[in-house]
């Protein structure tokens, strides 16, 4: 299916159509800004509400719930996962956001249960929030000196 460029946006203008692995490759192509610019907060939010209109649209013109073929909800949930982080931190929150995005542990798996756009961007916002705090936890505990902190008082 296609539609207008705006709605065409939910399937990063076709990048979700060309792989069999539609949300892995469309993390892959979000990262790869992330080696060269910090995308801000704001920016994130604008493409999370962007994401939610083209989504809901897209899905209904194709008559399903979450047609793999929409993308834009991994972008954010990638960005998300990185949010904060220097680029050489890129593989290892691309690789979490991914997991937790194909196994969809609780609470990710309950805030896909939003109805329309706001379901299909929900999962990817948490799974993105977890990954980012996992990474957060492991850079403390073993860069930071967590591990010192809670052990050596």
């Amino acid at each position: 299916m296609k539609g207008n460029a705006f709605t065409e946006m939910a399937t990063l203008w076709g990048i979700g159509r060309i792989s069999s692995m539609p949300g892995t490759l469309a993390s892959c192509v979000a990262a790869i800004p992330l080696f060269f610019v910090h995308i801000p907060l704001w920016a994130i939010i604008l493409v999370m509400l962007i994401g939610i209109y083209v989504s809901d649209v897209y899905s209904k013109n194709r008559g399903e719930i979450d047609p793999k073929e929409v993308v834009i909800d991994e972008v954010v949930g990638t960005w998300i996962a990185l949010y904060g982080y220097p680029p050489s931190y890129i593989i290892a929150g691309l690789f979490l956001f991914r997991i937790l995005d194909i196994f969809k542990p609780f609470p990710i798996s309950w805030s896909e249960k939003a109805p329309g756009g706001w379901g299909i961007m929900a999962d990817d916002v948490v799974g993105g929030m977890m990954a980012n705090f996992i990474l957060f936890a492991v850079d403390w505990l073993y860069f930071k000196g967590g591990f010192v902190a809670i052990f050596a008082g």
